[in-house]
């Protein structure tokens, strides 16, 4: 054999031994196949939702909510890159999808079909295939058995059942004004979405959502079940510290309050004005005291409006064990080196 192909090989197989077991990688991955004229600002907050997502996977959580703002690719990882890995590792397992609204459940699902399609992702899951007998944008089965079922808040569901069911932003931003309307969501999460699940014990359920009001589908369920949740809002309103375990081992997120979930991605005004509508909205008048002070905060600029870079340490526990944060000469010491070989690997990964 050329020794070209040899080396072709051996660099496939790192590379796609990192896409197999590391679900930020394959999800930046995805983003590329998805996008391959836009440049993916990878932040430190895909790789706290990633390892979350994969436990589901692994079974060791059961119920999981992320609450996180819009355009900060929570539909991209939870609804289609994660299906996706999924499908990939068992191609029998059944998974269930809803949005707000049956058109962006279908172009998800698109997404989802562009991925599963890609010759990479066929190279790196031979044994997923889309069966060619089931292939209505609605439901795609693959030839095991296992299917991605898109959905939209309060459609039908009679007759089928899921191992797992995500639902990616149950309620539009104006929706969540009214009563009736939460009230829906929250009453089709009860007497039918959360039935389907077809093991009530070990089926899992996935909520990714932006935070919208007090009674919006997030705060109905946590007064029900108890949930792993992972709040990360567009701006901290208090020192925040995220734990995970990830194929490359225990990693440690700080941010400080104050500061924006992805600096890059973000500008003052637009803080200002999400924070304004989201004051308006999530504070109604029984809403705490305490709270509506965090509300309001998000909405006042800092000090001199100077963006503090984010530091956000990995493999570093001793500062968080004895009860304080970094400090943030100290993290960001951390971060450039804990995270050089993990951000090589994955801009390698993405550009193949």
């Amino acid at each position: 054999m050329p020794e070209a192909t040899i080396a072709g090989d051996a660099d496939w197989r790192e590379r796609g031994a990192l896409l197999h077991d590391d679900f930020a990688s394959f999800a930046a991955c995805c983003f590329r196949e998805l996008n391959p004229r836009a440049r993916l600002a990878m932040n430190w907050h895909v790789d706290v939702m990633a390892p979350k997502l994969a436990a589901v996977r692994a079974g060791r959580i059961r119920r999981l909510m992320i609450c996180v703002p819009p355009r900060h690719l929570k539909s991209h990882v939870a609804s289609i890159s994660f299906p996706a890995w999924c499908l990939g590792h068992d191609p029998s397992a059944q998974l269930l999808c809803a949005s707000y609204a049956q058109d962006l459940a279908d172009k998800l699902s698109r997404d989802y079909r562009r991925i599963v399609t890609s010759d990479w992702y066929q190279k790196l899951f031979p044994a997923t295939r889309l069966s060619p007998q089931r292939q209505a944008v609605p439901e795609f089965e693959t030839t095991a058995q296992g299917f991605r079922i898109a959905t939209s808040v309060g459609g039908v569901l009679t007759g089928r059942g899921a191992d797992m069911i995500i639902i990616d932003d149950p309620l539009k931003p104006e929706e969540a004004l009214s009563q009736a309307q939460r009230q829906a969501a929250n009453e089709w999460y009860d007497h039918t979405l959360y039935s389907r699940l077809n093991d009530k014990l070990s089926g899992a359920i996935v909520l990714i959502m932006h935070r919208l009001h007090e009674d919006d589908l997030a705060g109905h369920v946590m007064a029900q079940e108890d949930w792993d949740v992972v709040r990360l809002p567009a701006i901290a309103e208090e020192d925040e510290l995220h734990r995970v375990e990830t194929v490359f081992g225990r990693q440690v997120f700080v941010r400080k309050a104050g500061e924006a979930l992805h600096p890059e991605r973000s500008r003052r005004r637009c803080w200002h004005s999400s924070a304004a509508r989201s004051v308006s909205i999530i504070s109604p008048a029984s809403t705490s005291r305490r709270r509506r002070h965090w509300a309001a905060a998000w909405s006042r600029p800092r000090g001199s409006g100077i963006i503090p870079r984010m530091s956000f340490p990995r493999n570093s526990t001793r500062s968080c064990r004895a009860g304080t944060l970094p400090t943030r000469p100290q993290s960001s010491a951390i971060l450039a080196s804990a995270r050089a070989g993990a951000s090589r690997a994955r801009t390698s990964i993405c550009c193949m």
